[in-house]
């Protein structure tokens, strides 16, 4: 029988653990990109038609979405380990199912179930990391490299879909993630220990449970068919319509149940409440890019998909960069507010180059320095961002709480390929009908109108970064891990660190 660790000392396995856990939360994030790359030549294959191409992301979108809440309590109450392991078997089963598929239904649901087996994985992988590491130092290194693999994944899934859909098949963008699941479940399963006296054993919330998912599902929906059918469209008013009422329903319920599914204690404190919408409002702006970008490379300047995937490297550079080097660093010295605005707004002039694209727009002069200001910004922002979604939480919440970060990017991701998309769509008719008389070359003015449309929506995605800029400057008010109070007000959020540390030890 293995010897019960002490609990009142740190685990000496818990950066052996960081690396599964790591592993873990790159494969998730590759999922939600890589698969877009190779979604042509699946739909291709599979004889998907155009009306029904969408519900492969969006299967996966409103499983994933809609369930997280769930996720993170189950993460709670069943414990982190357990969840996270379920979760990487119950990813990888799907993934094969998807790789393997025969037809269209098979390949929809095989996506569902990754939403499924995600929506366990991702709130447990961050809890996991909340619980174990809980010295101010050791925490804001953990985190970086957590907030590194959230903010670059995206685009590293860009580059390695494109390799493997060029150079093998579709196919593999789902047995990929197998191998991923299997040696970060093998390594969970042996080296995580959970730290004791962190569960919520308290009964579930049911009707919290469906008010939630309907309601998440419903806003997921709205967002993503807005983007095809438009606006105006009768059931996309009605699932926003409807989400609202699920969603309200959902806070009333949440006030008065014994044991909730999202304690409003959890959104409420106003430095883990500027987190989730700070980070939500970036995350439109950062899938409105990978879209517009990706869509630019690969049909205004006809690179491949492996070109276009290696030409994100120096966001991907900045990001890890910003994370590891500047917001690691900088984390326990400063409060995570002079580290969250500034690298929103650095990634907000970023943004603003881009703006500046035209059809010959100059990949080194333009699109790479774009990029690494990008990367940097969003990934010294990132990684403290992630470190505070459990600040001040009671470790039996950790697990809905990291869930309120990963829905904040969930419902984020499908805001912004929805909204920026219908932008972009909408100017470019708009640039086309006015340009159409005296065009020369319809294939020049096809282009030069996708591009107009493409920085149209890029001056939105700025000033949505602005946004996520101040809100992080006025809501997150907690002074530095450890350290005294640099900013007014901070005491008690401060004092919250210690929330975590204590109820660890104590039990």
């Amino acid at each position: 029988m293995p010897k019960t660790p002490d609990i009142s000392l740190p685990d000496p396995s818990r950066w052996k653990a960081l690396v599964f856990i790591a592993l873990a939360q790159l494969m998730v994030v590759l999922d939600a990109t890589i698969v877009n790359i190779a979604l042509p030549t699946a739909q291709q294959d599979l004889g998907i038609s155009d009306g029904n191409r969408q519900w492969v992301i969006t299967a996966y979108a409103l499983a994933f979405g809609g369930l997280l809440l769930f996720g993170g309590r189950i993460a709670d109450l069943w414990g982190r380990k357990r969840t996270f392991v379920v979760g990487l078997i119950g990813f990888a089963a799907a993934s094969a199912l998807g790789g393997a598929a025969t037809g269209e239904a098979m390949m929809l649901g095989a996506r569902a179930l990754q939403g499924v087996f995600g929506a366990l994985l991702a709130p447990a992988a961050l809890s996991l990391l909340a619980v174990m590491f809980t010295d101010a130092k050791e925490r804001a290194k953990a985190f970086g490299i957590y907030g590194a693999i959230a903010g670059g994944g995206g685009a590293v899934g860009l580059i390695l879909g494109g390799v493997l859909t060029e150079y093998l098949n579709w196919r593999w963008t789902f047995f990929v993630n197998i191998p991923f699941a299997i040696v970060a479940a093998a390594g969970a399963y042996f080296v995580i220990r959970e730290p004791a006296g962190t569960r919520n054993r308290a009964s579930l919330d049911i009707p919290g449970v469906v008010l939630s998912t309907l309601g998440l599902v419903a806003l997921v929906y709205g967002f993503t068919r807005a983007e095809s059918a438009g606006w105006s469209d009768s059931l996309t008013i009605g699932m926003f319509v409807a989400s609202g009422v699920l969603l309200l329903a959902f806070v009333v319920t949440e006030a008065k149940v014994a044991a909730p599914l999202l304690p409003l204690r959890v959104l409420t404190e106003r430095n883990r409440g500027g987190v989730y919408l700070s980070l939500g409002l970036a995350v439109i702006a950062m899938f409105g890019l990978f879209l517009f970008l990706t869509f630019y490379l690969q049909v205004v300047k006809e690179y491949s998909p492996v070109m276009t995937g290696f030409a994100f490297l120096p966001m991907i550079v900045g990001m890890i960069t910003g994370s590891t080097q500047i917001g690691a660093r900088l984390m326990t010295r400063v409060a995570p507010r002079l580290l969250m605005a500034p690298g929103f707004l650095l990634a907000a002039l970023g943004m603003l180059l881009l703006t500046q694209l035209d059809v010959n727009s100059s990949y080194a002069g333009l699109i790479l320095p774009a990029q690494l200001m990008l990367g940097l910004g969003m990934g010294t922002a990132f990684m403290p961002a992630m470190s505070l979604a459990t600040h001040g939480v009671d470790p039996a919440d950790a697990g809905v709480a990291s869930a309120m970060v990963n829905t904040s990017q969930q419902v984020g991701g499908a805001i912004g390929t929805a909204l920026l998309n219908t932008i972009a769509a909408s100017a470019t008719t708009s640039y086309i009908a006015s340009h159409a008389a005296g065009a020369s070359d319809p294939r020049l003015l096809e282009l030069q109108g996708m591009v107009h449309g493409f920085s149209s929506a890029i001056w939105w995605a700025v000033g949505i970064l602005a946004a996520s800029a101040v809100i992080a400057a006025t809501f997150v008010n907690t002074g530095r891990p450890g350290g005294g109070s640099p900013v007014a007000g901070s005491g008690a959020a401060e004092g919250a660190e210690d929330e975590v540390r204590i109820p660890v030890v104590a039990h």
